[in-house]
């Protein structure tokens, strides 16, 4: 499959390279579920590990959703909603580590603005996805 005129750097920033971040990240969370269960909000009934479970299973889904043109729209309009509704435990994670070291701390804070690209970059696959599939 031809990359187009950006190479691989177009690959990774269109939809099979978000797709490769969404797959790593399910298969994070259900390998190594310990560190997104302590940034699930505690106002949240049951376990955390249950919301860990369904982000990664939810993950996977997208990715594949993302990897196919003929669902490639539906998922990247599912993905940006995904990732909107994901803020909040990146939020519990900034409060949580308010007070942990300064590159911890930089982290958990990095990922409050880092939602807005996600989000952006899930809705440009969908708008290019129209047509496709």
């Amino acid at each position: 499959m031809p990359a187009g005129p950006l190479g691989l750097a177009g690959l990774l920033a269109g939809p099979l390279g978000l797709a490769g971040l969404l797959a790593a990240a399910g298969i994070s969370h259900l390998v190594n579920p310990a560190p997104y269960d302590r940034i699930v909000p505690r106002v949240l009934p049951g376990s955390p590990r249950t919301y860990t479970a369904v982000s990664g299973v939810v993950e996977l889904a997208l990715a594949a959703g993302l990897a196919h043109p003929r669902t490639r729209r539906a998922a990247g309009l599912a993905t940006a909603g995904f990732f909107a509704a994901v803020f909040p435990a990146n939020v519990q994670m900034a409060i949580d580590w308010r007070h942990a070291p300064p590159a911890r701390r930089a982290v958990a804070y990095a990922r409050l603005p880092l939602q807005v690209p996600l989000i952006v970059w899930a809705l440009r696959v969908a708008r290019e996805a129209r047509g496709q599939g």
